[in-house]
């Protein structure tokens, strides 16, 4: 039986595409270090996901779609490639948050299988947001709507690395939440937020001088809420959880479309 790699990062890059993609990648350590530095990778696995969502979206404008059906179907890649992972989570997250029970009850709720309201309606309200601002991207050109594609999907994983960091406690002591809450280093959060924001503005300059510093600010402000969240999450149920993750993510993804749409 082969020896697990001294350093983590291979079994980190496979850590971060086998849980946070449906990717056929096999997750060879669970271990706290294999999770740092899946947590620490989690940004390349959204600039992956990202990236096909750009892809197919650029590809269906090309082919005479407008707009509107380049968004639906640049909202739905990453969906499909996380099996629905992250749109579940904020569901859930949005029912704990809104039944206004205690802890343990609230957690309890989010374990139920089925969505309540609050969570119907956190769903809608966001796919919606997320089309419409890909759409008023898609429509000023394929290269904005492919960058917001990316940039959004890229920002939407940063803020599973930010979570994951020091000092934030899981609220079960069993599931995905526990097994990454506190992995990361602060100092390798920050240096994972630099580098990703850093990247977006390479990128926004590809399109415009103006866009560096919107994808800049769209990748900050997007983790600024997710934190606000975090934070909000942390105090209601103890520490987070795997669906509070996926509600991070669906919340940085969003902000930073709504960001990105801003200006045009």
């Amino acid at each position: 039986m082969p020896e697990p790699s001294k350093t983590p990062w291979p079994d980190g890059l496979r850590f971060a595409f086998g849980t946070l993609t449906v990717l056929p990648v096999k997750v060879t350590r669970w271990d706290r270090d294999a999770a740092r530095g899946g947590m620490l990778c989690a940004p390349l696995a959204g600039l992956v996901v990202g990236g096909c969502a750009a892809l197919v979206g650029a590809l269906l404008l090309a082919l005479g779609a407008g707009p509107l059906l380049a968004a639906v179907v640049s909202v739905a890649v990453p969906a499909a490639l996380t099996r629905g992972l992250h749109l579940d989570g904020l569901a859930d997250t949005a029912d704990g948050l809104g039944s206004g029970k205690p802890a343990e009850e609230a957690l309890r709720i989010m374990k139920q299988s089925d969505i309540g309201p609050f969570g119907v309606i956190t769903l809608v309200l966001v796919l919606l947001a997320q089309v419409a601002a890909l759409a008023q991207a898609y429509g000023g050109s394929w290269g904005r709507g492919a960058l917001a594609a990316v940039v959004s999907a890229t920002a939407a994983r940063l803020a599973l690395t930010l979570a994951a960091r020091t000092g934030v406690p899981a609220a079960r002591p069993e599931g995905l939440g526990a097994a990454v809450a506190g992995v990361v280093p602060v100092r390798g959060a920050v240096a994972a937020a630099v580098v990703v924001t850093a990247v977006a503005a390479g990128a926004g300059a590809l399109v415009s001088s103006y866009d560096i510093v919107r994808t800049a600010m769209a990748v900050l402000v997007s983790v600024g809420v997710a934190e606000l969240l975090l934070r909000h999450c942390t105090r209601r149920f103890g520490g987070v959880t795997g669906d509070v993750f996926g509600g991070l993510a669906e919340t940085a993804a969003t902000v930073s479309l709504l960001v990105l749409s801003l200006g045009h």
